[in-house]
């Protein structure tokens, strides 16, 4: 029972349709909800379907059969593990069975141990008693036709006669009688209990009309019969009535009638209480099932199908999200694309005539630089200029070079090459002119020509960051 989280109980009362969902709670079930719905109306599908929370939290579905579709047989068998004890009730099957094997679904529930008195020389026997559950299979097709168009898809079905005997547990011997509706007809399930142990199941009806009291005793009379043939019947049965106050007083008057005997009557327990012991009983149960396993592999496989169906359903709708949150962030950055655009073309014009006119003044602005350049370079070769040296050829080129050429007398070479130094370290307020580095214009050349030597050399104007702009 470890394993499930939740159960849901099913009952398809001719009234209504009535619905149990527990929770499990301490090693057992506890109530969690009780619906009743009319069967013009659909079952809850929230509490019922299984999705994706199933796979970490289980839920069990059971649905009772319909009593009047179920036949119960008692069965005495050797103390023995589960498997064995399902391999010896289907050795015997074909014995107490009302129908063809091939055409019915079964399972078994032990009731309980007990020891056999010895007989001769063997030695007393340790026996169980195993409650056998017979159903044509065609009614649990049908059945599970209409849970499925309900949208119950059941893990289990059982019947809740199994838990009314366990709730009951008699401790003395005698004969109870369990009233209830077969196909709309007034009948009760016949519990014999001798020698502390459960010896025979079966049913008794009342007829509509007629002598009811002398055909309840017939019935009762041939079940008697049949149990001091066995040999389990060895003394007067005790009869007792478990029914709600509706049921008793029509039974309790025609079973005094019928029997002229006292009859014990007390209250059965409530829907809800069978309820949680068909919980708790199919929790714990072994593999054997009243549900057959083509049933239980298709749930299975439609549950399987439908996670996949709903994730993917999920994952395209989150698809879809995602393109619509694509699509609606791009036409909102198309939209500011487009504004954007819009407002440079609006200011391309006046952007190009102003990159026009910072063109045209960097120009006069260069040019009135320019215009002093060659006249300040004049004045510092003038000033630097020795004696005695001829400058034959002041040459301002590029806004940047300045070369010059002249004649000197060939003893004076010296003189040109303390010149050449000299003006390539002047400053003019702090400020270098020249650029001083030996690569900084073209540098001294000089060539004897008898008393008088041609010298030549240029020089490269340093211009400042700010007057460059």
């Amino acid at each position: 029972m470890a394993r499930w989280n939740s159960c849901n109980i099913l009952h398809v009362a001719p009234d209504a349709k009535r619905l149990w969902q527990f929770d499990a709670k301490g090693g057992g079930f506890a109530l969690h909800r009780e619906l009743r719905v009319a069967h013009t109306e659909k079952l809850p599908a929230k509490g019922i379907a299984k999705n994706w929370s199933s796979l970490w939290s289980p839920k069990l579905n059971i649905a009772w059969l319909p009593a009047e579709n179920v036949f119960l047989r008692v069965v005495e068998l050797p103390a023995s593990n589960f498997e064995e004890t399902l391999a010896m009730v289907e050795l015997q099957l074909e014995k107490f069975s009302p129908l063809p094997v091939t055409q019915i679904v079964w399972t078994m529930h032990v009731i309980g141990t007990h020891t056999a008195p010895a007989k001769g020389d063997h030695a007393p026997e340790s026996l169980q008693t195993v409650v056998v559950v017979i159903v044509e299979r065609k009614v649990v097709e049908e059945f599970l036709g209409r849970l499925e168009q309900e949208g119950f898809l059941a893990d289990r079905l059982e019947t809740p006669m199994l838990d009314q005997l366990e709730v009951v547990a008699p401790t003395d011997d005698g004969v109870w009688l369990f009233p209830l509706s077969l196909a709309g007809q007034s009948a009760a399930l016949v519990a014999w209990w001798f020698g502390g142990v459960l010896r025979n199941l079966s049913f008794v009806t009342l007829p509509a009309a007629g002598d009811r009291a002398q055909e309840l005793k017939d019935q009762l009379a041939h079940l008697a019969w049949s149990g001091e043939l066995e040999g389990w019947l060895t003394a007067a049965p005790k009869w007792h009535l478990v029914a709600d106050p509706v049921n008793a007083t029509e039974w309790e008057n025609v079973l005094r009638a019928a029997l002229n005997e006292t009859v014990q009557v007390s209250a059965p327990p409530a829907p809800a209480t069978l309820a949680a012991g068909t919980a708790k009983r199919a929790a714990a149960a072994e593999k054997s099932n009243l549900l057959p396993a083509e049933f239980t592999a298709q749930y299975h496989q439609q549950f399987v199908d439908r996670l996949w169906l709903r994730g993917l359903a999920y994952a395209g709708a989150a698809y879809a999200v995602g393109l619509v949150i694509y699509f609606c962030a791009v036409g909102i950055l198309g939209y500011q694309t487009g504004k954007v655009e819009r407002a440079v073309a609006g200011i391309s014009n006046d952007y190009t005539n102003a990159l026009q006119l910072k063109a045209q003044f960097g120009v006069l602005q260069e040019r009135q630089q320019l215009k002093y350049a060659a006249l300040d370079c004049w004045q510092l070769v003038a000033q630097q200029l020795p004696p005695g040296i001829s400058l034959d050829r002041f040459s301002f080129a590029n806004g940047q070079s300045v070369t010059l050429s002249g004649v000197v007398d060939a003893d004076d070479i010296t003189r040109i090459i303390d010149f050449n130094d000299a003006i390539r370290k002047v400053k003019v307020n702090g400020q270098q002119i020249f650029n001083p580095e030996p690569d900084g214009g073209d540098q001294l050349t000089y060539r004897n020509q008898g008393n008088q030597a041609d010298w030549n050399f240029g020089l490269e104007l340093l211009r400042t960051e700010e007057e460059s702009e």
